[in-house]
């Protein structure tokens, strides 16, 4: 069964339609990017999935162990998170949240796996430094530490190079695809950056005016010569 399966979905915002008859699935172990336009619901869609908007019609099903509640997630930052006044590790702990249930302290447990994932980005150093005073890549790499707490299956990542330096894109990119390839985290990825898509997804969702959902090497084929897809491909927009 796959681990996520979106069928006819209609996406939009107070009854406001942005974009219908989606089709698509992930499988564990897939590292899916989704591009196309900006304003296409690429981050509307993510949000969806995530069940902090709902869907307009269709379905969204989960399959093979993952829960809504238990999906990593790293947002797009805001000026003002950015500037957020608490140390590496609250940060990375608050991610047990969805663990806790009804108990009103982080366990043992909890702190043990936020140990984990500072060390697994490498930010074992910056354990007690304040967020906001890292560098745009170490922020980023604290909220991935803090999405890894929250899963072990799948996270979902809205442009999570947006705004980092060339040096501070490429660790980032790396370390999800060694999430991905070593960890076998399924990754769902919104990208900007075509290029680095391609290089890195083994799946394509595109949307927009044309919707396209396939393997990467589908997708090369499909592309013109001015980057977007021509036709509907895939099992999408039907």
């Amino acid at each position: 069964m796959a681990l996520l399966t979106c069928r006819d979905l209609c996406l939009g915002y107070e009854g406001k339609e942005i974009l219908h008859g989606l089709n698509f699935s992930v499988e564990q172990g897939d590292y899916l990017c989704i591009v196309g336009e900006n304003g296409s619901g690429k981050s509307t869609l993510m949000k969806t999935i995530l069940g902090l908007v709902p869907s307009l019609s269709g379905d969204i099903e989960f399959g093979d162990g993952l829960v809504k509640g238990k999906i990593g997630y790293l947002p797009q930052q805001t000026d003002v998170q950015r500037d957020f006044p608490a140390s590496v590790r609250e940060i990375v702990l608050s991610g047990c949240a969805s663990r806790m249930g009804l108990r009103p302290f982080y366990s043992k447990a909890d702190k043990q796996l936020a140990r984990e994932n500072i060390e697994k980005m490498g930010l074992t150093e910056l354990s007690k430094r304040c967020y906001r005073e890292l560098s745009g890549g170490q922020q980023q790499r604290v909220l991935l530490a803090r999405a890894l707490c929250a899963t072990e299956k799948a996270l979902l990542l809205d442009e999570p190079v947006s705004g980092l330096d060339p040096h501070a894109t490429e660790h980032m990119y790396e370390l999800v695809k060694k999430l991905n390839k070593q960890d076998g985290i399924t990754i769902i990825m919104i990208s900007h950056d075509l290029e680095a898509a391609l290089e890195y997804s083994t799946k394509v969702l595109h949307i927009g005016k044309n919707i396209f959902f396939g393997s990467k090497q589908e997708y090369l084929d499909r592309l013109d010569k001015t980057g977007f897809v021509s036709g509907k491909g895939g099992e999408s927009n039907g």
